[in-house]
């Protein structure tokens, strides 16, 4: 029984972890025990880390360490996709290894062995189109067209110079730091990827979050399938009624089952329990890329509307507060105004409640021709050539 508990208490730890470095910034954890966890786990053991080594080896390790940290986060690397290959291809192994041999089963045929392998090869396909792709690397020959495919809207983006490329900045471009080039429609620089993410390679972005959350259902169910494929073929429930009782109902005996499964097939059962949990977060990442591109947003532009709303509201309350003084003070000289009661006093609105920030998105084109952008980049039409060659 003990190595059963060691079990459950090792996978919600693994999720604990997982979760809270993945979404430990996320709203609803704020101000709670993941947002903790996320915050050591991203900046406190690093910085720890970093005293230790400077107190124990002295500054020059020190600086060892931070040029190793510059070239993992602040140069292209391929480190993250190393270990994206290295966790798909040790996962596959793994659910090969231990559930193939109960393929065909109960509930499963035995195609199941050859999909499996075809749903992971088109996830590392995908993996390659988004990493080598270009994501819309904008330069001298092409900057003219992007300016004229994207606007300026002069709220959150007015006609400027790249300072690092010396060119002409079109809305919604953004120079990435790491990748040193400017990228149309820039979502943002993904290290899993090694490649930013723009107007060329979002469509492919979106169909590898998507393909490996269905990868991640396919393989949990399909391990649940095995569990109880295996449960029905060895008649353990019905073992277990005989043993304990033929008045117990199915789930009374359902933690004796349980117990059953975690002692017989504890890596199946952890396989499962880590491809629902990266599932979850795949999906949650997915939909949060698809609302923006519903919306015709990027990452990029998500945090640049939230300045401008911030000032705007800011600017908004002051001119409130700034009214409100003022008739405060012209209600003392001038004529007297009516007490209310300390019940309608603790209840009456703030005029500052009343302040609303509108977001006027003029990229938002409706929900047909959001999706139509993705698929099909401006860059990509035929239309975008034809003014590229006339003005050659």
């Amino acid at each position: 029984m003990g190595v059963e508990w060691l079990l459950v208490c090792h996978g919600l730890v693994t999720a604990v972890v997982v979760v809270s470095f993945l979404c430990g910034r996320w709203p609803i954890f704020e101000g709670t025990f993941i947002q903790r966890i996320h915050y050591f786990l991203t900046f406190g053991a690093y910085d720890y880390f970093l005293r230790f080594v400077g107190a124990v080896f002295g500054p020059k390790c020190t600086d060892s360490v931070l040029s190793v940290e510059y070239y993992c986060c602040d140069r292209p690397n391929p480190l993250l996709q190393i270990i994206y290959i290295v966790i798909i291809g040790v996962t596959y192994y793994f659910v090969a290894k231990s559930c193939f041999a109960y393929i065909p089963g109960y509930y499963l045929s035995g195609i199941h062995r050859y999909t499996s392998f075809l749903a992971v090869a088109v996830g590392i396909l995908l993996f390659l189109l988004t990493s080598f792709s270009d994501p819309g690397t904008i330069n001298t020959e092409n900057v003219s067209h992007y300016i004229n495919a994207y606007p300026y809207d002069n709220i959150i983006y007015s006609e400027k110079e790249c300072s690092t490329c010396k060119i002409p900045k079109p809305a919604r471009s953004k120079h990435c730091s790491i990748c040193d080039r400017c990228v149309a429609r820039f979502d943002h620089h993904c290290g899993w990827m090694n490649n930013c993410i723009g107007e060329k390679n979002t469509q492919y972005f979106m169909a590898f979050l998507l393909w490996h959350f269905l990868i991640c259902l396919y393989g949990t169910v399909a391990i649940v399938l095995v569990l109880a494929g295996r449960l029905r073929e060895l008649r353990v429930v019905d073992i277990l009624i005989v043993y304990y009782g033929i008045e117990n109902s199915f789930l009374d005996l359902v933690p004796n089952v349980v117990q059953w499964l975690l002692g017989s097939y504890n890596t199946q059962i952890l396989l499962m329990v880590f491809l629902a949990i990266v599932g979850m977060l795949l999906a949650g990442f997915f939909g949060y890329h698809a609302k923006l591109c519903l919306t015709n947003t990027t990452t990029n532009e998500t945090f640049k509307w939230q300045d401008y709303m911030d000032w705007q509201r800011k600017l908004k309350e002051a001119k409130v507060s700034a009214e409100a003084l003022k008739q405060s003070i012209g209600g003392m000289s001038g004529e007297k105004q009516p007490l209310l009661s300390k019940c309608r006093a603790f209840f009456r609105k703030s005029p500052l409640e009343d302040v609303v920030v509108v977001k006027n998105n003029v990229y938002d084109k409706g929900f047909f021709l959001n999706i139509q952008e993705v698929i099909s980049p401006f860059s990509t039409r035929r239309s975008f050539t034809q003014n590229k060659l006339k003005s050659s």
